[in-house]
């Protein structure tokens, strides 16, 4: 962990020493200016409203100023904020993002105040690990996402299958139960590799491996390999392209069709089968991915936010508060509710047990994980080996040689 500079030095007159750092409340007359950068749809306009109004209600003489960033071309615009001379004071950042930031030695290191005032011990891994870099926290988990099954209950029915599997074997065997009289089991496109990473957790394997910071790709293990076997049985299932993700053709939109029982999807897909089939409304059903034993779901890729202060931060004490009420519990159920996320904390999952997608999105979110903690994994997105092995083996072609392909492209990828 970095060593902390103090803004101010210490003096024996604390209290002014302190004034004179902007630390306490209600010092000085002037309005101070908390800029924020949030990304485009990640909170609705009611929601936003809401936190800025009571926040500024609660903190007199501070003003929070939110500007939406898009996510396209957001990591070039973030790392010359950063290095800049004086940037956001917070900044929303993808949860695997954080590592190629935090690169820079411009994020400030916020390992006390995660312990302190946040909770961290209780905070989803698959948020909390990407913003932990080298044992100091420089990302506060703020909201998850992740992938469930959902399902067609009339299918599911004509088939006489009455509740979900509650393991991967049962999942095969249910799945392929559904998959007969014309419907698909599941569909599940070849290059869905994000799903894949969760089989290949489950087995105990990695995506890659660290060793004391020179990262390698571990597809080839027999870990991996085995993770990449269970995929191929369940794949098999349905009709989903061997050569292809999950957007080449929408994968709703095959959902919607009605003859497909299965989708391993993250829930914001709802809207877009319930648009291309309304009919489709009362007939859905949601389950986290199943695990190898009952009642452990299984292990899930959770995608999601966390929230930055740039060390350059024009007022980190202020962006230190507006961080911890945005982490928070109150803030964190309104977030969960109205939009439909994952709580940055396992404790809160209660918060929307109402809300049955959400609530399996939840149940899986505890045992979800992250890609690999690497600057370079962005690189390794853009020209992912990964799916072309995952099509390798589909097609039958030799998996122990695919993999190691693949192995090796990750490996010099993260070496760069």
């Amino acid at each position: 962990m970095k060593n902390r500079s103090l803004a101010c030095p210490l003096a024996a007159a604390a209290a002014l020493s302190l004034a004179g750092c902007g630390l306490l409340p209600g010092s000085g007359s002037q309005t101070r200016t908390v800029d924020i950068w949030l990304m485009r749809d990640s909170v609705s306009e009611d929601f936003l409203n809401r936190f800025t109004k009571a926040y500024e209600d609660e903190h007199d003489g501070v003003k929070l100023n939110v500007t939406i960033q898009e996510w396209t071309g957001i990591g070039k615009k973030v790392t010359e904020a950063i290095k800049g001379g004086g940037g956001p004071d917070v900044i929303e950042v993808g949860n695997t993002q954080v590592a190629q930031y935090a690169d820079t030695d411009r994020l400030y290191d916020l390992t006390l105040e995660s312990v302190r005032d946040l909770g961290s011990s209780d905070w989803l891994p698959g948020l909390a690990e990407p913003g932990s870099i080298g044992g100091s926290q420089y990302g506060i988990p703020w909201y998850a996402a992740n992938r469930i099954v959902i399902y067609n209950k009339d299918l599911f029915a004509q088939a006489g299958v009455d509740k979900p599997p509650a393991t991967r074997a049962e999942w095969l065997t249910t799945t392929e139960k559904l998959n007969k009289q014309g419907s698909q089991g599941i569909y599940l496109a070849g290059q869905d590799w994000y799903t894949l990473a969760g089989f290949i957790w489950d087995e105990g394997g990695e995506l890659a491996d660290d060793e004391n910071g020179e990262w390698t790709g571990a597809l080839h293990t027999p870990a991996a390999l085995r993770g990449m076997d269970f995929y191929k049985s369940l794949q098999s299932l349905g009709s989903g392209p061997k050569n292809a993700d999950e957007q080449s053709p929408p994968q709703a939109e095959v959902f919607a069709r009605g003859d497909v029982a299965q989708l391993i999807a993250v829930p914001s897909a709802i809207p877009a089968i319930l648009k291309a089939n309304p009919g489709l409304k009362d007939k859905l059903g949601y389950f986290p991915l199943p695990g190898k034993k009952a009642g452990t779901p299984g292990a899930v890729f959770i995608g999601g936010s966390d929230l930055i202060i740039p060390e350059n931060a024009p007022d980190r004490a202020a962006a230190l508060d507006v961080v911890k009420a945005l982490a928070g519990e109150k803030w964190q159920t309104d977030l969960a509710r109205s939009m439909g996320y994952v709580p940055n904390k396992k404790g809160l999952a209660s918060v929307v047990s109402g809300q049955e997608a959400t609530a399996a999105m939840a149940a899986g979110a505890a045992n979800g994980r992250a890609t690999p903690n690497s600057p370079q994994w962005a690189n390794v997105e853009g020209d992912n080996p990964i799916k072309p092995f995952m099509t390798a083996v589909l097609e039958g072609k030799d998996a122990a040689k695919a993999a190691r392909t693949a192995s090796q492209a990750i490996t010099e990828t993260l070496a760069e």
